[in-house]
């Protein structure tokens, strides 16, 4: 039996159970997140009612509120009476709990003595961890927005647009600075500021396509070395995103080498499936949330660079006139269905990998949940173009 197999076996038998570990987990989760962000926006040190405490309380604390506790469009579990975290606002699974699950066991394992010696220490450290992760997260979109001119995340308004440009990136580098401080074991903030310097690059490396010289570079480069591109700029910005939790989990957990290689591996893919999804979704209706056909300025995205043909195309293909190609391109159709397809391949290989160091039948099934939150739509994607296609 394979590991896919295996897992949907266990899980149709326990999901319940699971469900229920990841949603006390999401439900602790939100806890330390609401008590870091009270901690950030109410320190004791400040005088009350002081023309200070006011301009802070403008200037820093509302803008790092907003950005912190904006979700609204994030993927979730529904609030459930009677569930861990009850009828409150959905809760939102964390891979850093899945890696404590996997490596340290079960509420049930731990409690029988079956856990590793140190379990609430390791707790600690991973509680500090998510919150730490999670509010990267946030400071790594109130910049992007930023730089990518998006008014528009989860539905709300982008912070810049609420608070202007200043406090809006000046909200992100402070979180930045705060949750490493909150993280503090050593190997956790490590691995934390490897995320932000490879974010931070893939970043650069994305506004490069908005050049004129690396437009033209892009342009006239044959097909593999623009996807070579595309999948080294993927790596960096969105498969940060997935290997950030795990990486930090696992330094905090000092888990062995040749499983972080696995795992990272894993997240890169995860990373480039989702990339792919979203570079797809520009072209479809049904999950662009109305914002299609946007974003004409840069080359980024990975439905351009497949169907630019250094022959024909021009050095001053932008704008409007990128947009006119794209959307007339007789092969855009099929593109759009190869790399659902890829996004679909990717992401199932990346689970097959983690399978195989999942500890238990439980672990996969935790992992599952956690990920299938947003993953499931890249199946769905590629359901809905090979409809339109009649595939």
């Amino acid at each position: 039996m394979g590991a896919t197999e295996r897992v949907a076996d266990a899980t149709g038998e326990a999901v319940d159970a699971v469900a229920e570990v990841v949603r006390s987990d999401a439900a602790l989760l939100e806890e330390d997140l609401a008590e870091f962000l009270g901690s950030l926006t109410a320190p004791g040190s400040v005088a009350s009612q002081s023309v200070y405490e006011s301009a802070l309380r403008r200037s820093l604390y509302e803008p790092v509120a907003d950005a912190v506790g904006s979700k609204v469009g994030q993927e979730a579990l529904p609030p459930t009476a009677g569930a861990p975290g009850g009828n409150r606002a959905p809760l939102r699974p964390s891979m850093v709990y899945w890696a404590y699950r996997n490596y340290r066991g079960f509420p049930d394992e731990i409690g029988n003595g079956a856990g590793h010696d140190g379990s609430e220490a390791d707790l600690a450290v991973v509680r500090r961890a998510a919150v730490a992760v999670r509010v990267m997260l946030k400071a790594f979109v109130a910049i992007d927005d930023i730089q990518d001119g998006s008014e528009v995340r989860y539905g709300e308004p982008a912070l810049h647009v609420t608070h202007g440009v200043p406090l809006a990136l000046n909200t992100g580098s402070w979180l930045i600075a705060a949750v490493l401080r909150h993280a503090a074991d050593p190997d956790v903030v490590d691995s934390l500021l490897r995320a932000v310097e490879s974010g931070f690059t893939g970043q650069a490396v994305d506004l490069s396509t908005r050049t004129a010289e690396t437009r033209a570079e892009l342009l006239a480069a044959p097909l593999e070395e623009r996807v070579a591109y595309w999948e080294s700029l993927a790596a960096l910005k969105t498969g940060t995103l997935f290997r950030m939790p795990l990486d930090s989990a696992l330094a905090g957990l000092r888990v062995v080498d040749d499983e972080q290689y696995v795992l990272d591996a894993a997240m890169r893919q995860l990373g480039l499936a989702s990339q792919l999804f979203n570079d797809l979704t520009d072209f479809v209706p049904e999950f662009g949330g109305g914002r299609i056909h946007e974003d004409y300025d840069g080359l980024s995205n990975r439905v351009f660079l497949e169907l630019l043909d250094p022959e024909s195309s021009q050095p001053s293909l932008s704008g409007e006139r990128l947009k006119a190609y794209v959307l007339g391109h007789p092969k855009l159709e099929s593109t759009l269905l190869a790399l659902a397809a890829e996004a679909v391949l990717l992401k199932h290989e990346a689970k097959e990998s983690v399978y195989r160091v999942c500890r238990s039948d439980r672990s996969a099934a935790y992992f599952d949940l956690t990920i299938e939150r947003k993953g499931h739509l890249i199946d769905r994607l590629l359901e809905t173009l090979q409809q339109r296609s009649g595939a």
